[in-house]
């Protein structure tokens, strides 16, 4: 039912026709939870996990039957695999706490009126029908439409995102479209009385309030993977795909060669072993939980990792006026009267030290005009008041002014202005002509248009002692508006030349929302909440300024660009801002106002509530995925060429040039360190100069994957080389020691080396070399660790290597260094042909 379209008296008798539900709870339900052993089980449903936990258990195996013992291959990749599963565990328990803090923001008790016995009583046992008796401080418990109301100003910014309190008429009756924020005659759970006292039925509790459907929005979106995560989740199937076909492959080659079955089935886990970047899951977490430090310092607070690689490729960044765009308290910008000091003197006089952020506003700019409140209150004694009503839209005081008794009226413009005779012009008392009258209302045309607060003040003398509100001096204006911070119109425009639409979703008004967006530099016409319910996602998302939303329309708009292909950032801190955060591929909540809701359903915190700050994060984010992309190239890289040394090395007729767990090492050390140290590459400084990345594009186009199999035949023909001469030259055609171990040094330390060509698409010459110590590091620790697992004996049995003679050790450095001759080649090649 549209109660707001009906009388209070209508209201009730439908209330009490009704067969009340007694046993209804106003409480919020968060919905069914998964268990903690469900969820964790649920972490081992991706594909490459699965190859993983198949490769491990295939290992396990052959160590049972092979006799020896050998367990290090399988319990290293359950490690990895139970870690990762650990970690989105947490990540998933983070999330579940938004609808908790929903629940905690609801009044704890109510005072109702029930059967006509007048009660307080938890709100939980509020039902639909009960009178609330609400006055000045209470957090309203339910929905309710109001029967009686005296000076009723209620704050509903938490659920509209209106920054002023709504002023309430029990009176009125409302069309039946009247959107959320402008319902009059309604208040609504969880909203707070911030003046007056008033009698309300209620009319819906629980799921079914306002609050309730906010609720419902959230339980109902659920968490999308990142593009990240959707594009190595399809990376994982290929690789294992593409293992168990060569493994296939390789299998029956032996076969047709008569080669013996159970050691072509060794040949073939040992390939499988060599497909599967074991290290990708733990190595790209680490980079994200890198990133998490760098973006904390930047003051942006990130809740969960994927959340750092999805703002890098945001392309809409969705951001809530009220508190985010702009500063969330009213401010003066604009005045009109002959002495400005006489103004916010009487104005001064005529407010009261409350929560209302008009008066609050007056106050603040008296005071940078040496005006203090208390001491001219204390100077000018208050004789007497009549406070405002919703009625007259006005307040006026009466104060000992000197050595008169004065009445200062405060207003809206265009009422005060009539009951005025006279106004102050050139320092005299002059009598308010037709003429003058339509001026001053023309300025206050002007200054609504620039969606200005706008307030008139007055006053007389008087020898009475009761408060007259006609025959007034007509003083000033005061315009005030809740203003734009300073840094954002740079921050939009920094947006817009990284090539990110910014976009502004405000529950108010068409022209305050037109007025704020020209001020911080978003362009465009705003179309409101209503508008877009009868629109489809292609013109929903030809706007870029929307007015009067609901919490539905939000998650709405958010949708219609997540369904045209934009990776989708939302900001704000309300609890009406929740649904939308959540259904967003990165919400962004604030950690100064933000409501405990809205940071709760958000992926990020901006600790200064500053909208700068998230372009600074996505600057970070930007970074950190160009840093993961040469992580993954280069781990690929590596990838295949173990692949390549196997695959070959077995079409040769040769023994496996690799053993499994020289793989397993080559993949989980001597590959993780300089991946590691990539992701702490320092970020270009042209980065914010490109387009944001295409959401649709493969993160292998570009030719990545040319790269990465020309770069992984190149370290497979170095193993398989090194392989040969040490077989022909060392080995002498007996068991292929010397020549294994030099393959196993030369795929190690050329993948160490083939880091630093990872480090940019040009010349390694073009990046400082020392920018970043830690890939000199890892360069040096992975050489280190390479020369022990040879030269220290029980490190040389576990791998089955030994020490290699002098002039093999020579021939595998030279080897080793090829990569970056190579590659620098190949660059100085391509930038020619590019010329």
């Amino acid at each position: 039912m549209n109660f707001h379209s009906m009388t209070g008296e209508q209201t009730a008798a439908y209330i009490q026709a009704q067969k009340q539900d007694t046993g209804k709870k106003n409480l919020l339900h968060t919905g069914k939870k998964k268990s903690l052993i469900k969820r964790f089980f649920l972490q081992f449903s991706d594909f490459m996990i699965i190859i993983l936990l198949i490769a491990a258990g295939i290992s396990f195996f052959l160590s049972i039957i092979g006799k020896d013992g050998d367990f290090v291959d399988p319990i290293i990749i359950l490690i990895i695999v139970v870690l990762n599963a650990i970690l989105g565990v947490i990540e998933e328990s983070k999330a579940d706490n938004a609808l908790e803090a929903l629940k905690k923001i609801s009044s704890p008790s109510a005072q109702i009126r029930r059967h006509g016995e007048i009660m307080t009583v938890p709100s939980e046992n509020v039902r639909v029908g009960d009178i609330l008796l609400l006055q000045t401080g209470n957090c309203i418990s339910a929905d309710a439409r109001l029967l009686k109301a005296v000076d009723l100003e209620v704050d509903e910014s938490s659920l509209t995102g209106e920054a002023m309190p709504v002023t309430k008429d029990c009176d009125c009756v409302l069309n039946e479209f009247t959107p959320l924020a402008e319902r009059r005659n309604m208040v609504f759970s969880s909203t707070s009385v911030m003046r007056g006292k008033a009698e309300a039925i209620v009319i819906a509790v629980g799921m079914d309030t306002e609050m309730g459907k906010i609720a419902t929005l959230m339980q109902e979106e659920e968490d999308e993977p990142t593009p990240l995560q959707k594009k190595l989740s399809q990376t994982g199937k290929y690789l294992g795909i593409g293992a168990l076909i060569i493994c296939g492959i390789i299998f029956l080659l032996g076969v047709l060669k008569r080669l013996p079955p159970f050691m072509m089935f060794l040949t073939s886990v040992s390939l499988a072993v060599a497909a599967i970047p074991e290290g990708l899951p733990a190595i790209v977490t680490i980079v994200l939980a890198i990133g998490v430090q760098r973006m904390a310092k930047k003051k942006a607070i990130v809740k969960h990792l994927s959340a750092v690689e999805a703002l890098g490729g945001a392309t809409v960044i969705c951001s809530d006026k009220t508190g985010t765009l702009t500063q969330n308290r009213m401010a003066v910008t604009e005045t009109v009267a002959e002495d400005k000091m006489q103004l916010f003197e009487m104005a001064v006089l005529c407010c009261d030290r409350s929560a209302n952020p008009t008066e609050q506003a007056i106050i603040d700019e008296a005071g940078r005009m040496g005006i203090d409140k208390t001491a001219a209150d204390t100077r000018f004694t208050r004789l007497s008041e009549r406070p405002f009503d919703s009625s007259r839209k006005l307040m006026s005081v009466m104060v000992s002014y000197y050595s008169k008794k004065r009445i200062i009226t405060k207003g809206a413009a265009e009422i005060l202005l009539k009951k005025c005779t006279h106004i102050i012009e050139d320092g005299q008392m002059r009598e308010l002509s037709t003429q003058k009258s339509k001026q001053i209302l023309d300025r206050v045309q002007r200054m609504g248009r620039k969606s200005l607060r706008v307030i008139a003040v007055a006053y007389k003398d008087t020898l009475y002692s009761h408060i007259s509100e006609n025959g007034l001096v007509f003083v000033g204006l005061i315009g005030m508006i809740d203003p734009p911070r300073p840094e954002v119109q740079r921050a939009v425009q920094e947006c817009i030349s990284a090539g990110i639409r910014p976009v502004m979703i405000t529950g108010d008004n068409k022209i305050t929302a037109e007025a704020i967006a020209e001020q911080v530099g978003i362009s465009g016409t705003a179309i409101t909440g209503e508008e877009i319910r009868s629109k489809n996602y292609d013109e929903i998302i030809s706007y870029s300024i929307f007015a009067r939303v609901t919490p539905t329309d939000k998650v709405r708009i958010v949708k219609a660009f997540k369904r045209r292909g934009h990776i989708v950032a939302m900001t704000g801190d309300g609890v009406n801002d929740a649904p939308a955060l959540k259904a967003a591929d990165i919400g962004c909540s604030m950690g100064k106002k933000g409501t405990d809701v809205a940071k709760e359903a958000s992926d990020l915190v901006l600790v200064d509530d500053n909208f700068a700050t998230i372009v600074a994060a996505v600057r970070e984010g930007r970074g950190i995925f160009e840093n993961i992309k040469k992580s993954i190239q280069f781990l690929l890289s590596s990838n295949i060429g173990e692949i390549i040394t196997i695959f070959i090395g077995m079409l040769f007729g040769w023994e496996p040039p690799l053993l499994a767990i020289q793989l397993l090492w080559v993949n989980l050390v001597t590959d993780s360190l300089p991946a590691l140290a990539l992701g702490l590459d320092p970020t270009d400084p042209e980065i914010m100069r490109r387009k944001p990345r295409d959401p649709k594009k493969s993160l292998f186009s570009d030719g990545l994957w040319l790269s990465i199999f020309l770069e992984g035949g190149m370290i497979g023909a170095l193993a398989l080389l090194a392989f040969s001469i040490g077989y022909n030259f060392f080995d002498m055609g007996s068991s292929p020691v010397i020549a294994r171990t030099m393959a196993f040094c030369v795929l190690s330390v050329s993948q160490l080396f083939h880091a630093f060509n990872m480090r940019s698409e040009h010349s390694v010459l073009n990046r400082s070399f020392f920018a970043n110590p830690v890939l000199i590091l890892s360069l040096v620790i992975g050489i280190m660790m390479q020369i022990g697992v040879v030269n220290i004996s029980f490190a040389a049995r576990i791998f089955k290597v030994s020490p290699l003679p002098a002039p093999a050790f020579l021939i595998t450095a030279c080897l080793s260094v090829m990569p970056i001759f190579i590659v620098e080649l190949q660059k100085a090649v391509s930038r020619r042909h590019s010329n």
